[in-house]
């Protein structure tokens, strides 16, 4: 009887010493492959939900904060629907915080490899394409407001107009070149 305890008490001692090693191991792990997330990583299952960003720029000292829902995400951008009818780009660069996001997080390199090219310019492209009025917000705070003309590498142009008219030549009082360093969001209503 005394032997057969002590088999099993050493029986019990390896496998509390084999499940306290792969409990490291499992923590070791997941440790590892946070360590891989992106901030992309960890919006995109957020899609679709409401969510709260801390952004640089916009009126007043300090960060900026929006709320909306979380529609769409680029590799550098995200998009968010304030309202029903208004829309926020949001280029990743002036993203600070965001609350609301899940507990999951996307695979790293989830997007493939199109989505993954859809940067910020290409989004950009699409507002000149609608010829859309935006108020394009800098990260100093100053707002402009106008209609997207052309996107460069790392630029944007913006045409000045009284709100109401289209940007016709006769229409249009000046027009700014914004590098996209300088962007904090860009409102479409």
């Amino acid at each position: 009887m005394r032997w057969e305890d002590l088999f099993s008490d050493l029986e019990l001692q390896w496998e509390a010493a084999e499940a306290a090693e792969l409990d490291a191991e499992i923590a070791d792990r997941t440790r590892r492959e946070a360590a891989y997330l992106r901030m992309l990583d960890r919006m995109r299952p957020a899609i679709g939900s409401e969510v709260r960003c801390l952004l640089r720029g916009g009126p007043g000292p300090g960060p900026f904060a929006v709320n909306g829902r979380l529609s769409a995400l680029g590799v550098d951008w995200l998009l968010l629907n304030e309202t029903a009818s208004t829309e926020l780009l949001v280029p990743r660069a002036s993203l600070l915080a965001v609350r609301g996001l899940t507990a999951v997080s996307a695979q790293p390199g989830h997007e493939g490899r199109l989505a993954a090219r859809l940067d910020l310019r290409h989004v950009v492209r699409g507002l000149v394409r609608d010829r859309s009025v935006c108020a394009v917000t800098l990260l100093g705070g100053a707002a402009l407001t106008g209609t997207l003309l052309r996107v460069g590498a790392d630029f944007l142009e913006l045409a000045e107009h009284p709100l109401g008219e289209f940007a016709r030549r006769t229409e249009i009082r000046s027009g700014w070149t914004i590098p996209f360093d300088g962007l904090a969001f860009i409102r479409r209503s």
